[in-house]
């Protein structure tokens, strides 16, 4: 008998062990993620993100996800992948740790230069398309190459998909931007700007609701020649005004990373009045402009240079349609530096890009201002 008691409690300690080393496990479970030597993102209680703290949103409810689900890519899609390195638990969110240096140099390259409706500000250089005469619109989306560039410190070179005002207005893409990001990755990003003229990037500043889990609204890709493809889609959810921003990947689900709440803008509830598509560079006060795109001029090879396909709008009635279905604008302020090619249509032949246009250029010391 005393032979099965001493048994049957080192079963019940043995047992006892297994539970607590399973509780440890998941009270050890990692809450922030070191991507690289200066850069980590930490899991967040997702009703205590930093946004919520803007005065217009104190009062705000979390949309947990659009109203109406966005249809699957059926085209080539997105293939970027941050392999599962963040994977916060359920309930929380992954917020970037930053620097007050990383703050104040991405509020200084904002205030300072960022105007994707225009080339209006210094250094700035554009390639791309917009549609301004057939508003409102309620979405924008296109698929984009992504490519390692060589970027000065004081210099950046983007692409992105954007829709607005002249006063408000939200883009999504992918950025070089040594300036701000201390390194030469391509970063995706989201940027904002609403009443009174004030916005940031990602989450610099309250305003940008984060609610996927694993995949935050600003990451940096792994350096590589052609680092892969992104396919956003920005688009205002019928129901509540919010604007969403989506990634479309092709065989995965389509991942709901966050949205801008409608609150923050004042000429936005509506819908947009222009929608555009395009990369853009910013100069170094030297003059010296980085490259675009892939560096290449497009010379009518649809891989030789960077591309946007299947770019389409919501319009007015939230109907998905290809951008040329509207009246559109062709933009490139520097043909010397920088270049756009339009693609052609073929009869008789299902184009699987959509619409689509080919960008880019080497840049240069004689790009103008």
């Amino acid at each position: 008998m005393v032979g099965y008691t001493a048994l049957l409690l080192n079963v019940v300690a043995f047992l006892f062990s297994l539970d607590l080393v399973r509780s440890n496990q998941i009270n050890s479970s990692p809450r922030s993620f070191k991507i690289s030597e200066n850069v980590t993102f930490d899991c967040v209680d997702i009703y205590k993100q930093p946004s919520l703290s803007h005065p217009l949103l104190r009062t705000h409810k979390i949309q947990m996800k659009p109203s109406v689900s966005r249809p699957e890519s059926n085209y080539k899609a997105g293939n970027r992948d941050n392999s599962k390195k963040i994977r916060c638990p359920d309930g929380t969110i992954p917020i970037l740790r930053t620097t007050k240096e990383y703050a104040s140099n991405a509020r200084r390259f904002e205030e300072m230069h960022l105007n994707p409706l225009s080339a209006d500000s210094p250094g700035t250089h554009i390639a791309g398309v917009r549609s301004t005469s057939a508003g409102p619109y309620h979405g924008v989306q296109g698929w984009f190459t992504v490519f390692e560039l060589n970027v000065a410190k004081d210099q950046a070179s983007y692409a992105s998909i954007y829709l607005g005002t002249e006063t408000n207005f939200i883009q999504a893409g992918w950025m070089i931007n040594p300036g701000v990001f201390s390194d030469q990755r391509v970063w995706s990003y989201g940027f904002w700007r609403g009443k009174d003229g004030k916005g940031c990037y990602n989450l610099i500043c309250p305003g940008f609701v984060q609610v996927a889990k694993d995949d935050p609204i600003g990451y940096p890709n792994e350096p590589s020649p052609f680092v892969g493809s992104y396919r956003f889609f920005i688009h205002q959810d019928k129901q509540t005004g919010n604007w969403w921003i989506t990634e479309l990947i092709k065989d995965k689900p389509n991942v709901d990373i966050g949205y801008w709440p409608k609150e923050l803008f004042d000429l936005l509830s509506d819908g947009a009045k222009m929608v555009g598509v395009g990369g853009a560079v910013q100069a170094s006060p030297s003059g010296s402009s980085p490259p675009m795109g892939n560096g290449s001029f497009p010379n009518g090879d649809r891989e030789d240079s960077a591309i946007f396909t299947n770019i389409e709008v919501l319009d007015s009635n939230y109907v998905q349609r290809k951008m040329n279905y509207f009246p559109t604008n062709y933009l490139v302020d520097s043909e010397k530096c920088y270049g756009l090619r339009v693609g052609k249509k073929v009869l008789f032949y299902k184009n699987p890009l959509g619409f689509y246009f080919n960008y880019g250029g080497p840049g240069g010391n004689s790009c103008g201002v």
